[in-house]
């Protein structure tokens, strides 16, 4: 039995339209973003003082795979190959997480508040562009990626709510003291 393999049911019109011409780009903007991401993310644990802040990142990183699968998902249900387009805006957020991490000492809480800082940073832009895309695939019908996209979004959402409790719970009452 032959399985069909599903898609947005693009017409040859929404697939050379402008719009979808965006969408797709800003598509692979995010999936550049998150393939640098997953790897830079390794390092800030590697660079985090308290052991919950590693775990969130390890974490993090989990679900940063997620998200690539994910969108490599919607790549196809778009009937597009999943790449890459260098996204300049993640790009300047891990160099900046890269110079917290050597402007501060190891193994201070200083340094975890900064880490919190860079990946709060990071996951404000992700909202902000998977907020934007799944409105984009809704208004064109793209329910299933629609769906998809919000997933993530939501995941986002949780990742930084993770994040702010661990600031909020210890790290920067423990960097003001030191």
């Amino acid at each position: 039995m032959a399985t069909t393999k599903k898609t947005a049911n693009l017409t040859e019109e929404m697939k050379n339209s402008e719009m979808h011409q965006f969408f797709l780009d800003e598509l692979k903007d995010i999936y550049w973003a998150e393939t640098h991401l997953a790897k830079s993310l390794p390092k800030m644990k590697k660079a985090a003082t308290s052991d919950e802040l590693a775990k969130a990142f390890d974490k993090h990183t989990k679900e940063t795979e997620q998200h690539i699968e994910t969108l490599e998902q919607v790549f196809e249900l778009l009937e597009e190959k999943a790449k890459g387009k260098k996204c300049d805006a993640m790009e300047g957020l891990l160099s900046e997480a890269e110079e917290i991490i050597s402007d501060t000492d190891k193994g201070t809480s200083v340094r975890d508040a900064g880490l919190i800082l860079a990946a709060q940073k990071v996951e404000h832009y992700e909202i902000a562009t998977y907020g934007t895309l799944r409105v984009f695939a809704k208004t064109m019908g793209h329910k299933e990626v629609y769906d998809l996209l919000s997933k993530t979004l939501e995941n986002e959402k949780a990742t930084d709510v993770a994040l702010t409790k661990i600031a909020e719970g210890f790290v920067n009452k423990e960097a003001a003291a030191e």
